[in-house]
């Protein structure tokens, strides 16, 4: 059974930023995640990996799967979670540094009790009576910048939209949503603590205590005062015995702000980009607004914001031909899953009238994305909002300005158009 070596430091495990060509001198296969030229387009990497080494074991003792019958069978048909068999987090003391109860952070039974108590906010049906206040907040994000003829996406769209809405649901004070928004990015590199720089961990930590400080003064007024908001609902589940203790309800609350708005940021940005990049299907979408619910699912597929999700193994499994050993984490490649030809003809292309679509932008198995119904709510009326209202939409820089989160979601896309 192959094992992997783990040197010292965390840039000795990293190594130096490999170039694709060169997979003999490379440990990282041409797919590093600390190289700029990998988060700033992934593909080409995460191709030649899986074609090359479909199952690749790290430099850091993770392995990676980047086919998408593997992926789909790690997420949906292998005994595993986000913890070791014996409930252990990887990369976490939590003995030193507190438990993580984030539900994303818990499997089964404690992920299906944390997840139902916030579930309810989060069903097609819920979602669907958000509609007319997702499409005002859209309307008035588009009408502050029409005259200006230029906006910057993220600033003046992707952020605004679905953290405007994630406030409203919770019950968080919209005011108070600029001390956040860079908490939340940075926070997200908690998640990643096996690819995270001892400096990106330090801020995450810091952004992670701010945003616990911040709620804690949150939860306490809000006791006074109890409304029909996720908030509230989380804090009658406190009073209500063993159901929610304090730090859970801090964990949830905190993770829900952050998944219910970060990654939606990415989707809304990088969708508008790939249009913007593609005239033709930007000019389809505008000929056909209905094609709006595929385009979406393509936007995610052909350019999602997450590279992919960590699995530990609860026993020994084959990929591949290769058996990975129980209690390894295992880094299912959803990005690269998503442009796997033997799941998608002609992968590279994009293409938004793309049926069937059965991407993986939202993982799957027992950790499916809850707001996976919002966010494209969301990112449909947002897209759509900007396409139906806003001609020769240009991108001022090829360039893209990567914001501090450990997704690929931009930090600022300005762009030109001419309002109708």
């Amino acid at each position: 059974m192959i094992r992997a070596k783990r040197p010292g430091t965390l840039r000795e495990r990293m190594g130096t930023p490999g170039r694709a060509d060169d997979l003999r001198a490379d440990p990282w296969r041409g797919a590093n995640p600390l190289d700029p030229a990998f988060r700033n387009d992934p593909y080409p990497f995460l191709r030649r990996l899986r074609e090359t080494e479909p199952v690749n074991l790290t430099p850091i003792g993770y392995w990676r799967l980047s086919r998408y019958a593997d992926v789909i069978r790690l997420l949906h048909a292998t005994p595993a979670g986000v913890r070791r068999a014996d409930g252990t987090l990887p990369g976490v003391d939590e003995a030193e540094h507190g438990p993580r109860n984030f539900m994303l952070m818990q499997d089964p039974p404690n992920h299906t009790r944390l997840r139902k108590l916030v579930s309810s906010a989060f069903t097609p049906r819920a979602i669907r009576g958000l509609r007319p206040s997702i499409e005002r907040i859209v309307a008035e994000c588009l009408d502050r910048v029409a005259a200006r003829g230029e906006m910057d996406v993220i600033g003046d769209l992707a952020l605004p939209v679905p953290s405007t809405m994630i406030c409203e649901m919770m019950g968080v004070p919209t005011a108070d949503r600029s001390k956040f928004a860079r908490w939340t990015a940075e926070a997200t590199h908690a998640l990643a603590t096996f690819t995270s720089t001892p400096e990106i961990l330090e801020r995450a930590r810091a952004s992670a205590m701010a945003l616990a400080i911040y709620f804690e003064d949150l939860v306490a007024e809000r006791r006074e005062h109890l409304g029909d908001d996720i908030l509230s609902g989380l804090i009658r589940a406190e009073t209500e015995g063993d159901r929610l203790d304090h730090n859970e309800l801090l964990s949830q609350a905190i993770g829900l702000l952050i998944a219910g708005f970060e990654t939606t940021i990415g989707l809304i940005g990088n969708g508008v980009r790939a249009l913007i990049r593609h005239p033709d299907q930007l000019a389809l979408l505008r000929a056909q607004p209905d094609l709006i619910t595929t385009a979406v699912d393509e936007c995610l597929r052909f350019e999602g914001p997450i590279i992919g999700t960590v699995r530990v193994l609860h026993q020994d499994a084959e990929f591949g031909g290769t058996v990975i050993p129980k209690d390894a984490s295992v880094f299912a490649l959803l990005a690269s899953a998503n442009r796997d030809p033997e799941a998608f003809p002609d992968p590279d292309r994009f293409d938004v009238t793309r049926r069937p679509n059965d991407h993986l932008a939202f993982g799957g198995g027992t950790h499916f994305c809850l707001g996976s119904h919002l966010a494209k709510l969301e990112g449909e009326l947002a897209i759509g909002g900007l396409v139906a209202r806003c001609t020769e939409l240009r991108l001022v820089s090829d360039q893209v300005e990567w914001g501090p989160s450990l997704f690929r979601v931009p930090g600022r896309l300005p762009i030109t158009f001419k309002a109708r």
